[in-house]
Protein backbone atom coordinates (compact mmCIF):
# COMPACT_ATOMS: atom_id res chain seq x y z
CA UNK A 1 0.00 0.00 0.00
CA UNK A 2 1.06 3.40 -1.25
CA UNK A 3 2.28 5.67 1.81
CA UNK A 4 -0.32 8.42 2.91
CA UNK A 5 0.22 12.04 2.40
CA UNK A 6 3.16 12.29 0.14
CA UNK A 7 2.92 16.03 -0.34
CA UNK A 8 5.17 17.47 -3.54
CA UNK A 9 6.01 20.79 -4.53
CA UNK A 10 6.31 21.12 -8.28
CA UNK A 11 8.00 23.70 -10.56
CA UNK A 12 8.06 24.13 -14.14
CA UNK A 13 9.93 26.61 -16.01
CA UNK A 14 10.48 25.25 -19.97
CA UNK A 15 9.51 28.32 -21.50
CA UNK A 16 7.61 31.40 -20.61
CA UNK A 17 5.33 30.26 -18.52
CA UNK A 18 6.34 29.93 -14.71
CA UNK A 19 4.04 27.80 -12.48
CA UNK A 20 4.31 26.08 -8.93
CA UNK A 21 2.01 23.03 -7.45
CA UNK A 22 1.36 21.21 -4.68
CA UNK A 23 0.23 17.52 -4.90
CA UNK A 24 -0.71 15.47 -2.43
CA UNK A 25 -1.31 11.78 -2.57
CA UNK A 26 -1.99 12.50 -6.85
CA UNK A 27 -4.42 15.23 -5.91
CA UNK A 28 -4.05 18.51 -7.38
CA UNK A 29 -4.34 20.63 -4.24
CA UNK A 30 -3.12 24.11 -5.97
CA UNK A 31 -2.11 25.22 -9.68
CA UNK A 32 -0.48 28.67 -10.10
CA UNK A 33 0.53 29.91 -12.94
CA UNK A 34 2.01 33.54 -14.22
CA UNK A 35 1.92 34.36 -18.12
CA UNK A 36 4.76 36.70 -19.42
CA UNK A 37 3.32 39.04 -21.53
CA UNK A 38 6.41 40.77 -22.67
CA UNK A 39 6.81 38.61 -25.58
CA UNK A 40 3.91 39.47 -27.47
CA UNK A 41 5.76 42.29 -29.16
CA UNK A 42 8.22 40.77 -30.87
CA UNK A 43 6.35 38.04 -32.05
CA UNK A 44 7.84 34.89 -30.37
CA UNK A 45 8.97 34.35 -26.90
CA UNK A 46 12.72 35.73 -25.79
CA UNK A 47 15.23 33.46 -24.76
CA UNK A 48 17.08 35.99 -22.60
CA UNK A 49 13.42 38.25 -21.44
CA UNK A 50 11.98 35.09 -20.19
CA UNK A 51 14.71 33.74 -17.72
CA UNK A 52 14.78 37.30 -16.35
CA UNK A 53 10.66 36.98 -16.03
CA UNK A 54 11.16 33.83 -14.31
CA UNK A 55 13.71 35.11 -11.88
CA UNK A 56 10.76 37.96 -11.14
CA UNK A 57 7.82 35.45 -10.79
CA UNK A 58 9.01 32.28 -9.42
CA UNK A 59 8.63 33.30 -5.77
CA UNK A 60 5.66 34.85 -5.46
CA UNK A 61 4.30 32.01 -7.44
CA UNK A 62 5.64 29.40 -5.28
CA UNK A 63 4.30 30.89 -1.94
CA UNK A 64 0.62 31.24 -3.65
CA UNK A 65 0.69 27.78 -4.35
CA UNK A 66 1.59 27.10 -0.98
CA UNK A 67 -1.01 29.10 0.39
CA UNK A 68 -4.09 28.12 -2.07
CA UNK A 69 -2.96 24.57 -0.90
CA UNK A 70 -3.01 25.14 2.84
CA UNK A 71 0.54 23.74 3.30
CA UNK A 72 3.56 24.93 4.84
CA UNK A 73 7.27 23.97 3.66
CA UNK A 74 7.51 21.58 6.44
CA UNK A 75 4.62 19.45 5.07
CA UNK A 76 6.68 18.84 1.83
CA UNK A 77 7.70 15.61 1.22
CA UNK A 78 9.91 16.17 -1.79
CA UNK A 79 10.22 19.21 -4.62
CA UNK A 80 9.91 18.47 -7.98
CA UNK A 81 11.01 20.28 -11.27
CA UNK A 82 11.07 19.94 -14.98
CA UNK A 83 14.43 19.21 -16.30
CA UNK A 84 13.45 19.44 -19.91
CA UNK A 85 13.32 20.36 -22.88
CA UNK A 86 12.99 23.74 -23.37
CA UNK A 87 14.94 27.18 -23.14
CA UNK A 88 18.03 26.52 -21.23
CA UNK A 89 17.84 29.85 -19.80
CA UNK A 90 14.28 29.29 -18.22
CA UNK A 91 14.93 25.76 -16.97
CA UNK A 92 18.33 26.98 -15.24
CA UNK A 93 16.08 29.29 -12.66
CA UNK A 94 13.40 26.62 -12.06
CA UNK A 95 16.21 23.73 -11.84
CA UNK A 96 18.18 26.06 -9.63
CA UNK A 97 15.39 27.66 -6.89
CA UNK A 98 14.11 23.74 -6.72
CA UNK A 99 17.78 22.52 -6.00
CA UNK A 100 18.06 25.36 -3.52
CA UNK A 101 15.03 24.69 -1.68
CA UNK A 102 15.39 20.92 -1.21
CA UNK A 103 18.97 21.72 0.04
CA UNK A 104 17.66 24.14 2.61
CA UNK A 105 14.56 21.98 3.68
CA UNK A 106 16.85 18.82 3.23
CA UNK A 107 14.19 17.02 1.02
CA UNK A 108 14.47 14.74 -1.97
CA UNK A 109 14.68 16.02 -5.43
CA UNK A 110 12.26 14.74 -8.52
CA UNK A 111 13.11 15.59 -11.85
CA UNK A 112 10.43 15.28 -14.43
CA UNK A 113 10.78 15.48 -18.44
CA UNK A 114 8.42 18.22 -19.46
CA UNK A 115 6.61 16.07 -22.59
CA UNK A 116 6.09 13.12 -19.82
CA UNK A 117 4.13 15.88 -18.24
CA UNK A 118 1.95 16.19 -20.44
CA UNK A 119 1.07 12.95 -20.87
CA UNK A 120 0.36 12.66 -17.17
CA UNK A 121 -1.82 15.75 -17.09
CA UNK A 122 -4.98 13.33 -17.96
CA UNK A 123 -4.22 12.25 -14.19
CA UNK A 124 -5.05 15.44 -12.47
CA UNK A 125 -8.79 15.13 -12.86
CA UNK A 126 -10.99 12.18 -13.36
CA UNK A 127 -11.68 10.04 -15.21
CA UNK A 128 -8.49 8.73 -15.67
CA UNK A 129 -7.34 6.33 -18.85
CA UNK A 130 -6.53 2.91 -18.69
CA UNK A 131 -3.28 1.36 -19.30
CA UNK A 132 -2.21 1.11 -22.52
CA UNK A 133 -3.45 4.10 -23.89
CA UNK A 134 -2.18 6.34 -27.06
CA UNK A 135 -1.14 9.97 -26.15
CA UNK A 136 -1.44 12.61 -29.08
CA UNK A 137 1.28 15.34 -27.77
CA UNK A 138 0.84 19.14 -29.68
CA UNK A 139 2.37 21.84 -28.50
CA UNK A 140 4.69 24.57 -29.82
CA UNK A 141 7.72 22.52 -29.81
CA UNK A 142 6.57 18.74 -29.88
CA UNK A 143 4.10 16.59 -32.24
CA UNK A 144 4.49 12.86 -30.70
CA UNK A 145 2.02 9.99 -30.79
CA UNK A 146 3.08 7.80 -27.42
CA UNK A 147 2.00 4.61 -26.43
CA UNK A 148 1.36 4.77 -22.28
CA UNK A 149 2.06 1.37 -20.91
CA UNK A 150 1.95 2.44 -17.13
CA UNK A 151 2.87 6.37 -15.67
CA UNK A 152 6.55 5.42 -16.14
CA UNK A 153 6.55 3.44 -19.25
CA UNK A 154 6.51 5.70 -22.18
CA UNK A 155 7.24 4.52 -25.92
CA UNK A 156 7.46 6.49 -28.83
CA UNK A 157 5.12 5.46 -31.80
CA UNK A 158 5.49 8.79 -34.03
CA UNK A 159 7.14 12.29 -33.65
CA UNK A 160 7.57 15.24 -36.02
CA UNK A 161 10.71 15.41 -38.01
CA UNK A 162 10.95 19.41 -38.19
CA UNK A 163 8.25 21.80 -37.09
CA UNK A 164 5.06 21.05 -34.32
CA UNK A 165 2.13 21.80 -34.95
CA UNK A 166 2.04 24.53 -32.66
CA UNK A 167 4.80 26.44 -34.84
CA UNK A 168 2.60 26.14 -37.80
CA UNK A 169 0.19 27.47 -36.17
CA UNK A 170 2.35 30.62 -34.89
CA UNK A 171 4.46 30.95 -38.38
CA UNK A 172 0.87 31.30 -40.32
CA UNK A 173 -0.03 33.64 -37.49
CA UNK A 174 3.16 35.86 -38.66
CA UNK A 175 2.27 35.57 -42.38
CA UNK A 176 -0.99 36.64 -41.58
CA UNK A 177 0.00 39.44 -39.50
CA UNK A 178 -2.10 38.12 -36.08
CA UNK A 179 -0.77 38.91 -32.68
CA UNK A 180 1.51 36.08 -31.01
CA UNK A 181 0.76 33.37 -30.06
CA UNK A 182 -1.42 32.97 -32.83
CA UNK A 183 -2.97 29.66 -32.17
CA UNK A 184 -6.09 31.00 -30.17
CA UNK A 185 -6.55 34.14 -32.45
CA UNK A 186 -6.64 31.79 -35.54
CA UNK A 187 -8.88 28.90 -33.91
CA UNK A 188 -11.22 32.13 -33.13
CA UNK A 189 -11.19 33.53 -36.98
CA UNK A 190 -11.53 30.31 -38.47
CA UNK A 191 -15.39 30.17 -36.33
CA UNK A 192 -15.82 32.71 -38.58
CA UNK A 193 -15.00 31.13 -41.64
CA UNK A 194 -15.01 28.11 -43.78
CA UNK A 195 -12.01 25.80 -45.21
CA UNK A 196 -12.68 26.67 -48.75
CA UNK A 197 -8.53 26.99 -49.47
CA UNK A 198 -6.76 23.38 -50.21
CA UNK A 199 -3.25 23.11 -48.73
CA UNK A 200 -1.42 19.08 -49.50
CA UNK A 201 -0.87 17.22 -46.52
CA UNK A 202 2.70 16.07 -45.84
CA UNK A 203 3.83 12.26 -47.25
CA UNK A 204 5.90 10.80 -44.16
CA UNK A 205 6.75 7.70 -43.47
CA UNK A 206 4.84 5.34 -40.38
CA UNK A 207 3.56 7.75 -38.03
CA UNK A 208 5.70 10.70 -37.81
CA UNK A 209 4.89 13.90 -38.84
CA UNK A 210 6.24 16.95 -41.15
CA UNK A 211 5.07 20.85 -40.45
CA UNK A 212 7.76 22.42 -42.56
CA UNK A 213 5.82 21.86 -45.70
CA UNK A 214 3.17 22.94 -44.92
CA UNK A 215 4.15 26.17 -43.78
CA UNK A 216 6.24 26.66 -46.95
CA UNK A 217 3.20 25.76 -49.26
CA UNK A 218 1.01 28.23 -46.92
CA UNK A 219 3.31 30.95 -47.88
CA UNK A 220 3.24 30.36 -51.28
CA UNK A 221 -0.41 30.53 -51.68
CA UNK A 222 -0.24 33.17 -50.09
CA UNK A 223 2.34 35.24 -52.25
CA UNK A 224 0.60 34.17 -55.21
CA UNK A 225 -2.95 35.13 -54.08
CA UNK A 226 -1.15 38.89 -52.76
CA UNK A 227 0.16 39.25 -55.82
CA UNK A 228 -3.54 39.43 -58.07
CA UNK A 229 -4.99 40.95 -55.08
CA UNK A 230 -2.83 42.96 -52.32
CA UNK A 231 -6.10 43.13 -50.22
CA UNK A 232 -6.23 39.27 -50.37
CA UNK A 233 -5.69 38.25 -46.51
CA UNK A 234 -7.70 41.18 -45.43
CA UNK A 235 -10.68 40.17 -47.64
CA UNK A 236 -10.47 36.52 -46.51
CA UNK A 237 -8.23 35.83 -43.11
CA UNK A 238 -11.44 33.85 -41.70
CA UNK A 239 -11.50 31.32 -44.64
CA UNK A 240 -7.47 31.37 -44.51
CA UNK A 241 -7.46 30.68 -41.00
CA UNK A 242 -10.63 27.46 -41.22
CA UNK A 243 -8.45 26.22 -44.01
CA UNK A 244 -5.23 26.43 -42.31
CA UNK A 245 -6.58 25.01 -39.13
CA UNK A 246 -8.75 22.43 -41.11
CA UNK A 247 -5.62 20.96 -42.78
CA UNK A 248 -3.23 20.92 -39.63
CA UNK A 249 -6.26 18.63 -37.33
CA UNK A 250 -7.17 16.44 -40.41
CA UNK A 251 -2.92 15.92 -40.43
CA UNK A 252 -3.01 14.85 -36.64
CA UNK A 253 -6.37 13.29 -36.90
CA UNK A 254 -5.03 11.07 -39.61
CA UNK A 255 -2.30 9.72 -37.83
CA UNK A 256 -3.80 8.95 -34.87
CA UNK A 257 -6.49 7.01 -36.74
CA UNK A 258 -3.62 4.70 -38.06
CA UNK A 259 -1.51 4.61 -34.54
CA UNK A 260 -5.24 3.33 -33.24
CA UNK A 261 -5.23 0.66 -36.46
CA UNK A 262 -1.84 -0.21 -35.98
CA UNK A 263 -1.71 -1.12 -32.44
CA UNK A 264 -5.56 -1.72 -31.97
CA UNK A 265 -5.31 0.46 -28.87
CA UNK A 266 -9.05 2.37 -28.62
CA UNK A 267 -8.18 4.57 -25.60
CA UNK A 268 -6.74 8.21 -27.12
CA UNK A 269 -6.09 11.48 -25.03
CA UNK A 270 -4.60 14.09 -26.69
CA UNK A 271 -2.20 16.19 -24.24
CA UNK A 272 -0.42 19.87 -24.78
CA UNK A 273 -1.43 23.57 -25.59
CA UNK A 274 -2.93 22.99 -28.90
CA UNK A 275 -5.37 20.53 -27.12
CA UNK A 276 -7.35 23.53 -26.38
CA UNK A 277 -7.77 24.01 -30.00
CA UNK A 278 -11.59 23.70 -30.76
CA UNK A 279 -11.32 21.86 -34.00
CA UNK A 280 -9.03 19.40 -32.68
CA UNK A 281 -11.79 18.77 -29.70
CA UNK A 282 -14.79 18.53 -31.94
CA UNK A 283 -13.22 16.58 -35.02
CA UNK A 284 -11.61 14.37 -32.73
CA UNK A 285 -14.74 13.81 -30.58
CA UNK A 286 -16.41 12.97 -33.68
CA UNK A 287 -14.00 10.49 -34.89
CA UNK A 288 -14.38 8.64 -31.07
CA UNK A 289 -18.31 8.56 -31.32
CA UNK A 290 -17.62 7.22 -35.05
CA UNK A 291 -14.63 4.61 -34.29
CA UNK A 292 -15.59 3.64 -31.01
CA UNK A 293 -12.49 5.62 -28.98
CA UNK A 294 -12.21 6.38 -25.64
CA UNK A 295 -11.14 9.77 -25.38
CA UNK A 296 -9.40 11.99 -23.07
CA UNK A 297 -8.77 15.42 -23.01
CA UNK A 298 -7.57 17.55 -19.93
CA UNK A 299 -9.36 20.60 -18.50
CA UNK A 300 -7.73 24.17 -20.24
CA UNK A 301 -5.47 24.51 -17.42
CA UNK A 302 -3.82 21.19 -17.58
CA UNK A 303 -2.99 21.65 -21.60
CA UNK A 304 -0.66 24.67 -21.36
CA UNK A 305 2.11 24.41 -19.55
CA UNK A 306 1.68 23.85 -15.97
CA UNK A 307 2.90 22.97 -12.65
CA UNK A 308 0.26 20.45 -11.63
CA UNK A 309 1.24 17.49 -14.18
CA UNK A 310 5.07 17.82 -13.18
CA UNK A 311 3.92 16.91 -9.58
CA UNK A 312 1.31 14.17 -10.95
CA UNK A 313 4.71 13.05 -12.63
CA UNK A 314 6.50 13.48 -9.56
CA UNK A 315 4.25 11.45 -7.75
CA UNK A 316 4.65 8.55 -9.55
CA UNK A 317 7.87 8.67 -9.62
CA UNK A 318 8.28 9.58 -6.06
CA UNK A 319 6.11 5.71 -5.39
CA UNK A 320 8.94 3.96 -6.93
CA UNK A 321 12.06 6.06 -5.34
CA UNK A 322 13.11 7.61 -8.31
CA UNK A 323 14.92 10.57 -7.17
CA UNK A 324 18.04 13.07 -8.41
CA UNK A 325 20.20 14.41 -6.22
CA UNK A 326 22.16 17.97 -6.14
CA UNK A 327 24.37 17.24 -9.50
CA UNK A 328 21.01 17.46 -11.55
CA UNK A 329 21.40 19.87 -14.85
CA UNK A 330 18.73 21.03 -17.01
CA UNK A 331 18.75 20.09 -20.17
CA UNK A 332 17.18 21.57 -23.40
CA UNK A 333 16.88 19.08 -25.16
CA UNK A 334 15.93 15.49 -23.55
CA UNK A 335 14.46 12.07 -24.81
CA UNK A 336 11.62 11.02 -22.83
CA UNK A 337 12.89 7.94 -22.38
Amino acid sequence: MADKNITILAIESSCDDTGAAVIRDGVVLSNVTATQHVHEMYGGVVPELASRQHQAHIVPVVDAALKQAGVSVHDLSAVAFTKGPGLLGSLIVGVSFAKSMALALNLPLIDVHHMHAHVMAHFAERPYPDFPFLCLTISGGHTQIIRVNSPLNLEILGETMDDAAGEAFDKTGKMLGLPYPAGPVIDKLAQSGKPVFKFPEPQTEGLHFSFSGLKTSILYFLQKEMAADPEFIQKHTNDICASVQYTIVSILLNKVKQAVVTTGIKQVAIAGGVSANSEVRRRFSESASELGWKLFIPAFEYCTDNAAMIGITAYYKYLEGRFTDQTAAPEARMDIG
